[in-house]
């Protein structure tokens, strides 16, 4: 079986050009629906689901969009269906990873962690942030 990254590669391009081309999508909201599916997918008990020969596709879809914390724009729905349509559901975690490789690189920033002994607050936070960006000289997303 191939590499989900490779699976994932031409789903997160076709997704980023549609993104960038103008068709009523920005980025950031793209980059947050495609994140939730990807949790969503990554979820096992959802798996097991999906992987049922007797659960059809629209059912896998319902539960999606049920679960899902805020309604789906029509083109994360036809994305979705896509997805489930084509049995790549495993691989929706991956594509959500390039997607944003792709996003920081078109902005020139990239995804940070701040792992910490002790609870940071917004400005501690925002202090390390600043010395980060300083020292890579790039915009970083910063989560704690």
């Amino acid at each position: 079986m191939a590499e989900l990254a490779t699976i994932a590669r031409p789903y997160a391009e076709a997704l980023f050009k549609a993104a960038t081309a103008g068709a009523g999508m920005d980025l950031a909201s793209t980059a947050d629906w495609v994140d939730e599916l990807a949790a969503i997918a990554a979820n096992p008990q959802l798996r097991q689901l999906a992987d049922n020969p007797k659960v059809t596709a629209d059912q896998v879809f319902a539960v999606f969009t049920g679960v899902a914390r805020s309604a789906l724009p029509d083109t994360a729905k036809n994305f979705l269906r896509t997805v489930i349509d084509n049995g790549r559901l495993a691989a929706l975690p991956e594509v959500a990873a390039q997607f944003r490789a792709l996003v920081n690189g078109r902005s020139g920033s990239s995804d940070a962690v701040v792992h910490s002994a002790f609870p940071m607050d917004a400005a501690a936070l925002a202090e390390v942030g600043s010395a980060l960006e300083k020292r890579f000289g790039r915009k970083l997303n910063l989560t704690a």
